[in-house]
C-alpha cells in the first residue's frame, strides 16, 4: 500500500496546499466608559482573555487612560465569540462595557 494518488502527485498536493489558508485575524478592543469599574474590566481580561493579573491591569490602565485597550489578536470567529461574551457578562453585571473587533 502506498500513499493515495492525491498525495503522490506533487501537482495535486500543491493545489490542495494553495486552497488552505490562515483564517483572518482580528484584534479585540475594549473601550472606556464612565460606568464600568476598573475591577470588572480586570476580571473580564483575566477570565475571558486569560490574562495574568499584571497584564490585565496594564490593559485596563490603557483603556482608562487612552480610551481603548487591545485584549489580544484572534481568528475572526474566536474574536467574535469573545466580544459577545464580554457584552453578555457586562450586561449581566449592569455595565455598558463595549468591546469591538478590528481586522489586522
Amino acid at each position: 500500500m502506498g500513499l493515495p494518488e492525491t498525495l503522490q502527485n506533487p501537482k495535486t498536493r500543491k493545489k490542495t496546499e494553495d486552497r488552505i489558508s490562515e483564517p483572518p485575524m482580528c484584534r479585540v478592543l475594549l473601550h472606556n466608559d464612565d460606568f464600568t469599574t476598573m475591577d470588572f474590566v480586570v476580571s473580564i481580561l483575566m477570565e475571558i482573555f486569560h490574562k495574568t493579573p499584571s497584564e490585565a491591569t496594564a490593559i485596563m490602565l490603557n483603556v482608562h487612560e487612552k480610551g481603548i485597550g487591545i485584549c489580544g489578536t484572534y481568528p475572526v470567529e474566536i474574536a467574535e465569540t469573545k466580544v459577545d461574551t464580554v457584552h453578555l457578562r457586562a450586561r449581566e453585571a449592569g455595565f455598558p462595557l463595549l468591546a469591538t473587533i478590528e481586522k489586522v
